[in-house]
């Protein structure tokens, strides 16, 4: 990249600085709702159906979010309401005293969260030239990859060697940690509003006058509806390794600490195949891409339950590959998500996407409790290979721009 390009894109620096410090604050959250819920005495399907509130809020708001985003001139307050959001949430999670109160600091982390993600994602595609939207989309859902490596790995070194009721003391710890850490993104809102980024030459505008397309004409466009399944597929069965690996790891008899760096090790993986996302483009179609990202995916976590498997080594290496391919898929169903649709309607879209992914981590992780209830935390992810499965046949018959 050139000192010019380097220019045009300061944005998107800033953009990525304030995604490594929230996603960094909620991926230390996440699993913290597991073990905040195990010190409080939850179960296996009590873990499923918190993991489904976090997703609840965001049904109502996501589409109208992404309309809003579609019509704004500037997009930084959207982005700082979502970093306050997550910054509040974990100091909510720390002081709640039930399981139903956990749920409901999951819920404000959720919408935290999707606030965020619709205006990072609108305002990369908004302002990003056609050539340059896979990168793009691949280094913000890179530094998002970031938050997802270092948040687990921070929760473990907190938490140590803590278990059981134990948990609760170093729990509290760490999500003040994790405040901290998101009010550390407000550097990154502070600095995207003062680049107030100009949209490239040819870029789109909505006239004020036109009417937004209905969603139902949106997902009849070819190739959204198979990225909405993908990207819900990869999304949901990395929720549910983040919500289940924990209890997994407590059954094997793996501390804490150990599961945060397993956690990481994914999460790093992640974030190396989609800086390689451009290297992987042009040898490979975005099609392939996909459908190997979610059929690969499902058989590493596949890998990771086998009994045999009990060893941290061989289920890092199982997680090395999983993480690899899940990164793969996500940037990629932002850009085929984008390209289907006219560039007037391209925030709303992928606030479409996230609503999809949001459907699914209500409905599905809830369903994941059932089976992982019946047999065992390991069924959680057997559940997510067989939705991994089908997102891979749903991208091979599909048409993806």
């Amino acid at each position: 990249m050139t000192v010019t390009d380097a220019g045009r894109t300061r944005w998107l620096w800033w953009l990525m600085a304030c995604a490594v410090c929230t996603q960094t604050s909620l991926n230390l959250a996440r699993p913290l709702l597991s073990y905040r819920a195990i010190s409080l005495g939850g179960d296996a399907l009590a873990i499923g159906l918190i993991t489904s509130a976090y997703a609840l809020l965001s049904l109502v708001v996501a589409v109208p979010l992404g309309r809003l985003t579609d019509r704004v001139t500037r997009m930084a307050w959207i982005t700082l309401t979502g970093t306050v959001l997550l910054a509040a949430a974990p100091l909510l999670m720390a002081a709640a005293p039930s399981l139903t109160l956990v749920g409901v600091a999951g819920t404000v982390l959720g919408f935290g969260h999707i606030v965020f993600m619709i205006s990072g994602q609108g305002l990369i595609a908004r302002r990003s030239a056609e050539q340059d939207l896979d990168r793009n989309f691949g280094w913000f859902t890179a530094a998002v990859s970031s938050g997802q490596m270092a948040g687990p790995l921070i929760a473990g070194l907190v938490l140590g060697e803590a278990s059981g009721a134990a948990l609760e003391g170093p729990t509290v710890e760490a999500l003040v940690i994790a405040s901290v850490i998101a009010v550390l993104g407000l550097t990154g809102v502070a600095g995207l509003a003062r680049s107030s980024p100009a949209p490239p030459r040819g870029t789109p505008r909505r006239s004020k006058a036109a009417a937004p397309m209905p969603v139902t004409a949106l997902l009849r466009r070819p190739g959204v509806g198979a990225g909405l399944f993908v990207s819900l597929a990869l999304l949901v069965s990395v929720d549910l390794l983040t919500a289940y690996l924990p209890l997994i790891a407590e059954q094997r008899g793996i501390a804490p600490s150990v599961a945060g760096v397993l956690l990481g090790v994914r999460a790093g993986f992640s974030l190396l195949s989609r800086l390689l996302l451009p290297w992987l483009l042009a040898r490979w179609s975005r099609r392939a891409l996909v459908m190997a990202s979610a059929l690969g995916a499902a058989g590493a976590l596949g890998a990771v339950t086998l009994p045999a498997n009990g060893d941290p080594w061989i289920m890092a290496a199982a997680l090395a590959v999983g993480g690899f391919l899940l990164g793969i898929g996500q940037p990629l169903t932002m850009t085929i998500v984008v390209r289907a649709v006219p560039g007037d309607a391209r925030s709303t879209a992928l606030a479409l996407r996230l609503w999809a992914n949001r459907i699914g981590q209500v409905a599905l992780p809830a369903g994941a409790g059932v089976v992982a209830a019946s047999l065992g935390a390991s069924g959680a992810l057997w559940f997510a290979c067989g939705v991994l499965a089908a997102a891979a046949g749903a991208a091979r018959l599909a048409h993806t721009p």
